[in-house]
């Protein structure tokens, strides 16, 4: 759990008591816990979606110092969903947007900002002058790079995504639980990662996760309540349910595990997501299962776990009895949901989305993936009608 460094003491201003009042007779916070705030130093990667809560909220709760690092302007498709910023701020930077936006709430906190993208040459050195960080951030490179750049300089990473009507959050601490590259080992084909890119995002879905960002740095700074290391809280916002997940640290981990091999200096992120190494096996190295013998495992109720990644409507025309429905623009969203040694199979009506899947599975250590040969079609043809639509 994260311990701010203490500086001299200092108090609170009449004003900041007036402004922190809820929080001075909140028992967990209280004139200690407010100054703990105070004293705190916190930085946010990123000013959108996830950024605008998170900024917004740490601000108003009095973070002493509060960190912001961005390099893009606004937009008008950010207004749907990024509240730090206003109709007037098109054209500006996000970062002079976010001050104006912050300092209006709370003019005590003492802002830094930096406007440029987070890299492997500057990530350790605007790092190390924080207790918290908090990734505001919506791409893979840069969550490698922040989860291998926590570890290295002993820092809790406070994580949160977003995609479409869904939400997750966790908090990778090395020193307490699993780091991110724990739980994805290896990034997933680029064209996985294009497709969940170009996804749509309900505005409000990442004011929910930020806010619960926020809330997990607060509770680090406090040592208050039970955060969420080695946990991760998922959030499905179509039918409103949460539900959580345990996380594993692994020993093989080479950024946080027994013997790392990540100790010294960052690698080149973007290289590492593009590449397809031997984590991302060739269309003919991944192991196949026929029609029949699924037909099999079906009807002799062998614990195997069927995956349809076709869109809605396509599982709702006709799928294998059992199966899950998983569209593959989603399925990084559902990792999670697997054990490592689940034995997996997953199915389409093309065979290129049998195998992209199948490969992005492989690449997060479950190995015992398998892919449909012939696809649904071929479980079709040899006696199996489709499913009834629902």
């Amino acid at each position: 759990m994260a311990t701010p460094t203490l500086y001299p003491r200092v108090g609170l201003s009449k004003e900041e008591i007036i402004r922190y009042s809820r929080h001075l007779i909140t028992p967990e916070v209280g004139m200690a816990g407010q100054l703990k705030l105070k004293q705190a130093r916190v930085l946010c990667i990123g000013t959108g979606g996830l950024g605008s809560a998170i900024a917004i909220y740490l601000g108003a709760a009095g973070v002493g110092k509060l960190g912001l690092v961005d390099s893009d302007v606004v937009e008008v498709s950010n207004l749907q969903r990024q509240v730090l910023h206003g109709t007037s701020d098109v054209g500006r930077s996000k970062l002079d947007s976010a001050r104006d936006t912050i300092l209006e709430i709370n003019p005590h906190v003492e802002l830094e900002t930096y406007e440029a993208r987070l890299k492997r040459e500057n990530a350790l050195r605007i790092l190390a002058d924080y207790d918290v960080v908090v990734d505001g951030t919506d791409n893979l490179p840069s969550r490698y790079l922040l989860s291998d750049a926590c570890v290295l300089l002993g820092k809790p990473l406070v994580h949160g995504s977003v995609y479409r009507f869904e939400g997750q959050a966790t908090v990778f601490n090395a020193q307490h639980g699993p780091c991110y590259r724990c739980v994805y080992p290896d990034p997933p084909p680029p064209e996985l990662v294009q497709r969940i890119a170009v996804g749509g995002i309900l505005g409000v879905q990442p004011g929910i996760i930020g806010c619960i960002q926020a809330l997990e740095t607060i509770k680090l700074i406090l040592g208050k309540g039970k955060p969420l290391i080695g946990r991760l809280l998922v959030f499905d916002g179509l039918n409103l349910k949460f539900r959580e997940v345990k996380l594993r640290r692994n020993p093989a981990c080479p950024s946080c595990g027994a013997h790392p091999t990540i100790t010294r200096e960052l690698m080149n992120y973007e290289e590492f997501c593009g590449i397809r190494g031997p984590a991302h096996p060739a269309p003919g190295g991944v192991s196949e299962v026929t029609a029949p013998e699924v037909k099999k495992i079906v009807e002799e109720g062998k614990p195997c776990i069927l995956i349809d990644l076709g869109e809605r409507q396509e599982y709702e025309a006709g799928h294998i009895p059992g199966a899950r429905s998983i569209p593959l623009g989603e399925l990084l969203f559902h990792l999670h949901e697997f054990s490592w040694a689940d034995d997996l199979v997953v199915y389409s009506g093309r065979e290129g989305r049998s195998r992209e899947a199948a490969a992005t599975l492989l690449s997060a250590n479950f190995r015992k993936t398998r892919v449909l040969k012939g696809g649904f079609l071929a479980w079709a043809e040899q006696g199996r009608p489709p499913a009834a639509k629902s």
